[in-house]
């Protein structure tokens, strides 16, 4: 399911587009004012923005900037009742996605926000309820909570995100994730980085890596 983080401050509009899009199965959570969005973004990941540019406390150009400073990757769609080509032109230079003019129809509006997902997707390597893992930025957020990787749990990550629920045998961890820069590693330092891997992203009720006895690991979906 994806998450939409909706600052409007018309009282109507803000709950008829929170409405239709909890209808078409995103999570929808919705702010009247820039404050409460900023204070929601740092503790939450969305996968979409759509704010309006008149707000009551922050003007929605500032919001972008601010926004832009927590998550740069996140996409942002603009709603404006005003139409200046100065003013879409500065929205998309500071990094929006789109620009949407009032009144709109909002399953055009779908359609967009659709295209953009499905674009910034491609860069997303996991996502669940617990794990946010972007293989481009290397970033890992565990519970909201960006997490440290060292390289080496980095390529391992990698390695079984790339090959979900499949074996991956223990020989071929190591020829990938070492034998590449020629450095020897038994099977013992391979269990000690899975296990240093397995308790930066796993806990009692989330268990990614399985042991598979005999021949290697395999990853599974969060059970």
């Amino acid at each position: 399911m994806y998450s939409i983080l909706l600052i409007e401050d018309d009282v109507a509009l803000n709950k008829a587009i929170s409405v239709y899009f909890k209808k078409e199965n995103f999570q929808v959570d919705s702010f009247f004012c820039g404050h409460d969005m900023i204070d929601a973004l740092e503790k939450n990941n969305f996968d979409i923005i759509i704010l309006d540019i008149n707000l009551p406390d922050l003007s929605g150009f500032d919001l972008i900037k601010q926004i832009k400073l927590i998550n740069s990757n996140i996409p942002v769609i603009i709603l404006s009742a005003c139409d200046l080509d100065s003013d879409i032109l500065h929205g998309f230079n500071l990094g929006a996605e789109d620009y949407v003019t009032k009144p709109f129809n909002i399953e055009i509006l779908h359609k967009k926000i659709n295209v953009i997902l499905k674009r910034s997707q491609k860069n997303i390597f996991y996502k669940d309820n617990h794990i946010f893992f972007d293989k481009n930025t290397s970033i890992l957020v565990i519970d909201n909570k960006e997490i440290k990787l060292t390289p080496l749990e980095f390529k391992l990550l990698s390695l079984f995100l790339e090959n979900q629920n499949q074996i991956i045998l223990k020989e071929t961890i190591i020829e990938k994730i070492w034998d590449s820069n020629e450095n020897y590693v038994d099977e013992h330092t391979l269990l000690v980085n899975i296990s240093r891997l397995r308790n930066k992203i796993e806990d009692d009720k989330h268990h990614y890596i399985k042991t598979v006895y005999g021949l290697g690991y395999r990853w599974c979906q969060d059970e």
